[in-house]
């Protein structure tokens, strides 16, 4: 269960002037629209239509992590013969390599990248969290880390850090990130927000979300001075596991002109409290504009993030487990292979035929463990467009069960025990 009880200095919120008074009052998206094409009868589950200025996509829809502009082990051909609709890009890694000045000098992130299709940046927040309190996944997840930090500081004005390439002192605030995800180009950007850890108290989780709402106003307000319609800002729905902490801060989501909604920060240390903050959530976030899941993606998040209105959703997962020898599956326990085991050595059968691309149909099981045993990168290839391609069946499959009310059926073939 989420935990309860106002903080202090939240409950005084709405009375004591916390936010930027100077933030937009509106905005508008000419270039961007979600339109809600069809809503679940037992659950909030919905399919939409997510515009953008490089393409329409329809949602629930999974977002690909190219963390340093490139998905690791693919190419944008390789993305686009798995099915993939849209991607990401990390604003932190890519103002430190190669810098926005260069993304931006050679035409933005689509033309950088060679992708034509919508993309998302993050603000940086994300990154800054994880070099406070240890790697984003552990915190997030609730699990200790010994991460060594290489974060200087936190004040209101923003985070100051040391590069992981050379030392350097940067600093990161709603202003640069704005800027910064200007010049990167993406369709779908982030405000500015800090991640607190599973480990702070309620008062700090408190004061950051607080923080996080004035870094809000701020973002909106840089966002405007130079927005041109190209680009769709997010607000971030914070405040840990705390019911009324994520009550103030999704109502604040709402309240601000922002195009969509974000959830991030702790997500608890269970699947409860996770889906419980999504719960909480949905009663208070702005029905008519996308939600984002930031940085959850298993397939059981996935089908019961749809459950609570979530519409996109972004994960290293897929790529990640890849470099591990893993294989997603559909029906099959941990949905997952691990085609390192002994057990595949003679296995004859493809990963999924039924994909219909080349590393999923033509390659047996046998091949692909002689591949990881050797170290040979084409493994990691392999695994990685089928992982890839698998969240693309599975997004299909969720949009076509919404439609017809049969997403617990849907549940059943894909997660087993």
């Amino acid at each position: 269960m989420l935990q309860a009880s106002l903080s202090k200095s939240a409950s005084v919120q709405s009375k004591s002037g916390l936010f930027d008074s100077n933030y937009t009052k509106n905005l508008e998206y000419p270039n961007f629209g979600f339109d809600i094409t069809h809503k679940a009868t037992n659950s909030g589950a919905r399919v939409g239509m997510l515009k953008t200025p490089h393409g329409i996509i329809e949602t629930p829809n999974y977002i690909f992590c190219g963390t340093k502009a490139s998905i690791k082990n693919l190419s944008p051909a390789h993305m686009v013969e798995a099915q993939t609709d849209i991607i990401l890009a990390n604003t932190y890694h890519l103002m430190i390599q190669p810098g926005a000045e260069i993304v931006e000098k050679m035409g933005g992130l689509h033309k950088f990248m060679n992708w034509n299709g919508p993309m998302l940046t993050d603000s940086g927040g994300f990154q800054v969290f994880s070099m406070g309190h240890g790697t984003c996944a552990d915190e997030i997840k609730g699990r200790n880390s010994s991460k060594k930090e290489s974060l200087l500081k936190i004040t209101e004005d923003g985070a100051v850090f040391k590069s992981y390439m050379d030392g350097r002192k940067l600093t990161l605030n709603p202003e640069i990130s704005m800027d910064l995800q200007r010049k990167l180009g993406a369709d779908l950007i982030m405000q500015m927000d800090e991640c607190t850890a599973y480990q702070v108290t309620k008062d700090y989780t408190a004061k950051s979300m607080e923080m996080s709402m004035r870094w809000g106003d701020r973002s909106l307000a840089a966002f405007e001075k130079t927005h041109d319609g190209s680009q769709g800002l997010y607000g971030i729905v914070q405040g840990g596991v705390y019911e009324d902490l994520r009550t103030i801060s999704a109502q604040y989501v709402a309240s601000r002109p922002f195009f969509g909604t974000a959830i991030g920060g702790c997500l608890g240390g269970t699947d409860e409290e996770m889906y419980g903050i999504l719960e909480v959530c949905e009663k208070h976030n702005h029905p008519d504009r996308p939600i984002h899941f930031l940085g959850i993606g298993r397939i059981k998040d996935v089908i019961n993030g749809v459950k609570y209105g979530i519409d996109t959703f972004d994960c290293v997962m897929p790529t990640r487990i890849a470099r591990h020898g893993m294989a997603l599956m559909k029906g099959v326990p941990n949905e997952r292979i691990n085609l390192m085991n002994t057990r595949f050595k003679d296995d004859p059968e493809p990963l999924d035929p039924t994909l219909n691309i080349p590393f999923s149909r033509d390659y047996s099981k046998a091949y692909i463990h002689h591949l990881l045993k050797a170290k040979e990168m084409l493994a990691y290839q392999i695994l990685s467009q089928h992982n890839v391609a698998i969240i693309n069946k599975l997004m299909r499959e969720v949009r076509a069960a919404i439609k017809t009310d049969t997403l617990d059926n849907l549940e059943k073939e894909w997660l087993v025990d």
